[in-house]
């Protein structure tokens, strides 16, 4: 395999298990590194050792790859990946994904780069949802860098795939919005999320996901508990509130409750799951990446959805474009 492409699967590898964004990112540094060199170039391994972005690991993987070998690094990842295959069950069905990030807000990756895996993993549409204002320690987009953002995202869709604008929105305390509500009828997508406050009294807190439930720009409500349940950062409960208040709230204008793919999540938990599904909740299979390699979360979101017994067609991220947008198009 070519070097190039080798270190960016151990890039996309590490991204998906979570690792240390360091380890990932000096991959994707290294894979930039050599993008276009010649075998020539790529075979002067004195000028490679002084090339910026090369080090001792990725330079090995560089050898092995130019042996005709697949790096021995790679295989490791590629066995203890458990990447479900995409042609079985729910997640053959699967067109596109709600919720992504780049590196405007906290992603760890470029939107060329979050746009190329979608493409890859052979999505039909994939919505760019940056962090709002609010959220600084994300480095949430201000309405002037939104603008900035919108207006490069067309040169990204193309040849059967189309990048989505979008924002994952804070809810703020009272339910209301984190950014300018012309702004958001502009979008493609919009997920609205709770990332303050998630102890906050169960009364209150109904209130304010009521709030953004019903608001006529959301279209997700994002990871609606806000529980962690393993990873990095520890675990978290999850917030209290009336989920049959919340839930109906969804059913009732069109909202769709996301199923949140990340391992560290599962959110919303089962039995909310379920509720929601009584409900007649639609439902967003999402993958919350903030790099590439994390797109293929998704995975776990549809397994997560096929037990539940959640049916296909009320699942959004399920539907061809045309539809989806039928469906945003209820906000406009």
């Amino acid at each position: 395999m070519h070097p190039y492409d080798a270190l960016s699967e151990i890039a996309s590898l590490l991204e998906r298990e979570r690792a240390s964004r360091y380890r990932s990112k000096a991959f994707r540094a290294a894979a930039a590194a050599i993008e276009g060199l010649d075998d020539a170039e790529l075979r002067d391994t004195a000028a490679l050792r002084r090339r910026k972005g090369i080090g001792d690991s990725t330079f090995a993987v560089i050898q092995e790859a130019l042996a005709g070998d697949v790096p021995a690094y790679l295989a490791e990842l590629r066995e203890s990946a458990g990447v479900a295959p995409v042609g079985s069950g729910l997640r053959a069905l699967l067109r596109g994904d709600l919720h992504s990030h780049s590196d405007w807000s906290d992603g760890l990756t470029s939107i060329d780069l979050m746009a190329q895996a979608g493409r890859a993993l052979g999505h039909e549409y994939l919505a760019l949802t940056d962090h709002s204002p609010r959220l600084r320690v994300a480095n949430g987009l201000s309405a002037e860098r939104l603008r900035e953002q919108l207006a490069l995202l067309p040169e990204f869709s193309g040849e059967g795939f189309t990048l989505l604008s979008g924002i994952e929105v804070d809810i703020l305390d009272d339910g209301a919005l984190d950014q300018q509500e012309d702004l958001l009828a502009d979008l493609d997508i919009v997920v609205a999320s709770a990332h303050s406050k998630l102890r906050m009294e169960r009364g209150p807190m109904t209130r304010r996901l009521v709030a953004a439930a019903s608001d006529p720009q959301v279209d997700v409500l994002g990871h609606v508990t806000g529980r962690l349940v393993e990873g990095s950062r520890g675990t978290r409960p999850p917030s209290q509130f009336d989920a049959r208040a919340v839930f109906t709230a969804c059913a009732e204008h069109g909202v769709a409750v996301e199923i949140n793919s990340r391992p560290e999540r599962q959110d919303p938990p089962d039995d909310l799951l379920a509720l929601a599904l009584e409900l007649g909740c639609l439902f967003s299979i999402d993958s919350d990446a903030h790099a590439p390699g994390q797109l293929s979360l998704i995975d776990h979101g549809a397994a997560r959805a096929e037990r539940a017994g959640v049916p296909a067609d009320r699942i959004v991220t399920t539907w061809p474009l045309d539809r989806l947008r039928e469906w945003t198009g209820r906000r406009r």
